[in-house]
């Protein structure tokens, strides 16, 4: 029956051609050897109905087959191929800077490095570029220069004005890569693609991308390590970071199209594989590993590409992008755009050793001061060296060779900073050292030098005392006018902190906090701490920095110190310790210090005690008003000390002079020490002792003594091993060999601190609340396994006819696990087990679908694999033990006919999928035997694909908007985003037959 058979057409005989796909593009240009290799015609001779295909229309298929073949001439796929004489290339953009500046307009540049030696048609006078916006424009070549190793820049310039803000991708489709690229199957029928990625934004102001200041020019060589640096620079300051990429084409005719869609090189490898070979001796980085698998890596910061160490002589092709990313007022990052650049490196036989260049370290320097440096270069084979460098701030530096001798080179760098150089990110400066054989290739050595530029300090900080405990602080107006604005920091005490030669802005381990900040461009800053008065009998210190703008952002060196005591002595928090641990009856008891002068404060005169709960608390509420300044005790009953910590603030209050306004000074926030048990069941049993706090004094470096006892035990004993705490808390753990499971242990804290010299409070002792744990055997941990569908058997069923598949298809997952020996000393008397289950994946939201005495659970009746799984195995007290989380996935599998009839029988009517495994969505286009678009739109919610129609429609569902398509064979070009963990996406392309 012919309902039941397939007839298989190879051409060229090729075994290991793809089963019903054909990997071209019919508007492409490719040579009849990718023909031959690549082109599978499988044609599935049967009607997709219940009823059998008529053998009458045996013939009339053989027909339309044969037909199909003889067209291939026509369609390009036997047209000759053209070797490429591009051998890399990128391009840059940046919005309109013009005194009429347009923000909807751009300027661009395009650079490609081409080898005319290639014997390759020169047909680059004049290229194809596109904006991204369904435009395109033919711009004609700007220059020609030849820049050694036979290779020629040439450079484009064009412009474009888009309709709208967005994001573009404005790009280059040149001509088909050269011929025998060893990590591209088939290069010389793949075109060349570069592209570059902007955004347009009114709010942005001017944006550039980065600039690739470094050519893509030089060679490599068997056995060693090939480097190369785009010396990428950007003159907004956006921070770059360079990533590798899978080379990319356009499948299409670049003078067909007006919009291009890169996709990946199909059967793309990286050149250190397609290459194979070890590493040699390399310092770094990466350092290399002799003997160890060559490798390729992309250092994401400063872009060095390492190739260590190729071994194949020929070429091979890289990409990577230098992605383009801006920093707002607030630090965060966005991505505005990237430059992709596309180069090929030949590997040539050679007896030549590469050179190496020395470098200075890395560094930075002061806005202002001039930055002068020496870099040597020698050559191991005594031949000359030209040394170069790159980057974007050359000019306004210069960098001068100095010394040209055989085996031996110098040179010298110069740099005058200015304030606008100011930035977050270090300069990238690349020195190439490029060795002049009398014969034969010419290698390099590549290192890339950053240099970081920061703000001098601001000068003369003083600082005066003002009526009402306020601090009046004063500077010379800051030296660099582009700076945006002054950061005012202040620390109780003179610091021992000075900041490093480069070291910029206040590191919060000087224990500074920031108290204001102004414009730039002012001098002066008055600190009255938030209206509140500085507390009396303190020691204030300041420094201050400046910080520049963003995109490029920045910062200064912190200023000198400025300090200045404040008489008199404020009221201090002395104690905050819980006197009684319970849920209901609970006691805290608050002490503080009196202020001082007393006589300074005529009535009214007082304190006004407020408390939250928590560490930190949300709110506070008032607990009680003291009018007696001799009253610094307040014992605070009824609390639930069982279950929280309270924090507590207390005001003082006194009117200066009569008819004056009430001034109050603040101490706080203070308090109680909040402890947390942890048990560690097991052979060897372990409790851990957590603390918390968040006081005014200092516990830092002050011993914490624990209690213990057994619950029920009269009294507690002090445990001979002590801990220190940090300002915030600290940890011990109980390691007592006398500690027994099934044994309930209670503990609390008492922690010791103080306020710094020359205060006298110190030894300030502190009551954490108790707290009670069971220290019980753990029940053992489920490890569990998930086996969902056999994906490859699917696949297989999938395309047999007539499918023995149900329709709809279900899932199930079949789960299974055993019980591990973890947690150490753990036991394994499991009562039963409760299956959970997320769809999406929620770690939030798993809910029970079943509860099972056994160790393996199917979950069926599924309409997609996808989820995940965790098992909970309880014992008898209603302890539980959670499982690993196992994820189920979908199967990518979508399988296509190559035969409809839109005749409107009910059968056969559209072209979907035979079978599909769970899909997000598929887009579809389809071209005629010409190579000509007929339709283009989206899978409906059956997976209708297309329905016939002949007319274009995006987002039409797969329904045409206008004429039916003609009876014959037609092209589709099929992208489908799977509905798996990875939403991963495959492009289908093969032919599909109308029969009408």
């Amino acid at each position: 029956m012919w309902n039941r058979r397939r007839l298989r057409i190879y051409l060229c005989g090729s075994p290991a051609a793809p089963s019903g796909e054909i990997d071209k593009s019919l508007a492409g240009q490719y040579d009849f050897c990718a023909a031959r290799r690549y082109l599978l015609a499988l044609v599935s001779v049967y009607r997709l109905s219940t009823s059998p295909f008529p053998s009458a229309m045996a013939p009339l298929i053989l027909r339309r087959l044969f037909f199909l073949l003889g067209l291939l001439p026509l369609l390009g796929l036997l047209a000759p191929a053209r070797a490429s004489h591009i051998r890399a290339g990128d391009i840059q953009v940046k919005t309109d800077t013009t005194a009429a500046r347009n923000p909807l307009r751009v300027f661009c540049k395009m650079v490609t490095y081409n080898d005319p030696t290639s014997g390759a048609n020169h047909q680059l006078d004049d290229v194809y570029v596109y904006f991204g916006d369904n435009t395109r424009a033919q711009v004609p070549r700007a220059s020609h220069v030849n820049i050694g190793n036979n290779i020629y820049r040439d450079i484009y310039y064009f412009e474009h004005t888009y309709n709208a803000p967005g994001r573009y991708v404005i790009s280059h489709v040149g001509e088909l890569r050269a011929d025998a690229i060893r990590n591209i199957p088939f290069s010389n029928t793949r075109s060349f693609y570069i592209g570059t990625q902007i955004t347009i934004d009114p709010l942005l102001g001017v944006n550039r991308s980065p600039v690739l200041n470094a050519p893509a020019v030089d060679r490599a060589t068997s056995g060693q390590v090939f480097l190369h640096n785009p010396a990428a620079s950007d003159a907004d300051g956006d921070s770059l970071a360079f990533k590798l990429l899978i080379c990319q084409y356009e499948p299409r005719a670049a003078s067909g199209i007006t919009q291009p869609s890169p996709l990946n090189l199909p059967g793309y490898t990286y050149p250190e594989v397609a290459s194979g070979g070890v590493q040699v001796p390399f310092p770094g980085p990466p350092v290399g590993q002799p003997g160890q698998a060559a490798r390729l890596d992309l250092n994401e910061r400063d872009g060095l590409l390492v190739w260590n160490a190729p071994n194949l002589q020929g070429d091979y092709n890289v990409a990577f992008k230098v992605e383009e990313w801006r920093r707002d007022a607030f630090g965060a990052r966005r991505k505005l755009g990237e430059v992709i650049r596309d180069m090929q490196i030949t590997v040539a036989a050679t007896n030549n050793t590469r050179p190496t260049v020395l470098i200075p370290r890395d560094t930075c320097v002061v806005a202002g001061t001039s930055l002068v440096r020496n870099v040597r270069a020698t050559d191991p084979d005594n031949h000359n060296i030209r040394l170069t460098a790159f980057g974007g701030v050359l000019p306004p530096a210069t960098f001068v060779q100095t010394l040209n001798q055989p085996g031996r080179a110098a040179g010298r760098f110069s740099w005058s900073t200015s304030c606008t150089d100011v930035a977050s990110d270090p300069h990238i400066i690349v020195f190439r050292a490029e060795d002049q054989p009398a014969a034969g290739v010419s290698l390099v050595d590549i290192r890339p030098w950053l240099v970081t530029v920061v703000g001098p300090p601001p000068t003369n900080l003083q600082a005066r005392l003002q009526a009402g405990n306020r601090v009046q602080l004063t500077w010379d107006r800051y030296f660099c006018q582009n700076a945006t604005r002054i950061l005012i920091y202040r620390k109780v005490s003179s610091s021992a902190w000075r900041p490093g030669d480069c070291e910029t802005g206040i590191p919060a381990r000087a224990g500074y906090t920031q108290v204001g900040a102004v414009a730039a461009n002012l001098a002066t800053f008055l600190d009255d701490n938030g209206g509140r008065g500085l507390a009396r009998g303190q020691t204030y210190c300041y420094r201050i920095y400046a910080e520049f703008p963003r995109p490029a952002g920045g910062a200064s060196i912190a200023s000198q110190e400025a300090c200045l005591p404040v008489p008199g002595r404020s009221m201090q928090f002395t104690n905050v310790t819980v006197d009684r641990t319970d849920a209901v009856n609970g006691q805290i008891t608050v002490r503080w210090t009196k202020p001082a002068p007393a006589a300074a404060f005529p009535a009214p005169a007082g304190y006004r005690l407020s408390r939250g709960v928590g560490l930190p608390p949300t709110t506070y509420t008032p607990v009680r008003t003291f009018t007696n300044l001799d009253d610094t005790v307040h014992v605070d009953p009824g609390l639930n000390t069982l279950d929280h910590a309270y924090t507590y603030r207390l005001d003082f209050f006194f009117t200066p002079a009569p008819g004056a306004p009430e001034t109050v000074e603040s101490a706080g926030p203070a308090s109680s020490v909040r402890t947390e048990i942890i048990p560690n069941p097991g052979p060897t049993s372990t409790i851990e002792v957590r603390w918390r706090h968040d006081v005014p004094w200092d516990n830092a470096g002050s011993r914490t003594r624990i209690y213990r006892k057994v619950a029920g035990a009269p009294a507690y004993s002090l445990l001979t091993a002590t801990a220190t705490s940090t300002a915030s808390g600290g940890s011990f753990i109980d390691r007592d060999p006398a500690l027994r499971l099934n044994t309930t242990y209670c503990y609390y804290v008492e922690t010791e601190g103080g306020y710094p010299a020359p205060s006298p409070l110190v030894g300030l002792r502190n009551l954490s609340q108790e707290q009670c744990v069971p220290l019980m055997p753990r029940l053992c941990r489920p490890v569990l396994t998930l086996q969902g569908p056999d994906c490859e058997r699917l696949g297989e069923q999938a395309r047999q006819y007539p499918s023995p598949l149900p329709r709809p298809l279900t899932y199930t997952n079949t789960l299974s696990w055993t019980l591990s020996s973890l947690p150490t000393g753990c036991h394994g008397r499991v009562v039963e087990y409760r299956v959970l289950y997320s769809p999406a994946c929620d770690s939030t939201a798993f809910q029970e679908i079943g509860r099972t005495a056994t160790t393996s659970f199917s979950h069926g009746g599924l309409s997609s694999a996808a989820g995940c799984y965790r098992v909970l195995a309880v014992d008898s007290a209603g302890v539980t033990a959670a499982s690993n989380i196992a994820q189920g996935d979908n199967c990518r599998v979508f399988v296509l006919p190559n035969i409809f009839t839109p005749d409107n029988d009910q059968r056969n009517d559209v072209f979907r999928p035979l079978f599909a495994s769970p899909v997000v969505g598929a887009r579809v286009k389809i071209f005629n035997r010409w190579g000509a678009q007929v339709f283009e739109g989206k899978a409906g919610t059956d997976l209708t694909l297309w329905d016939g129609g002949g007319a274009r429609s995006a987002e039409s569902g797969g329904r045409d908007t206008g004429a039916k398509a003609a009876a014959g064979t037609y092209y589709y070009h099929i992208e489908v985003e799977f509905a798996d963990r990875a939403h991963s996406r495959q492009v289908f392309k093969s032919w599909v037959e109308i029969v009408r």
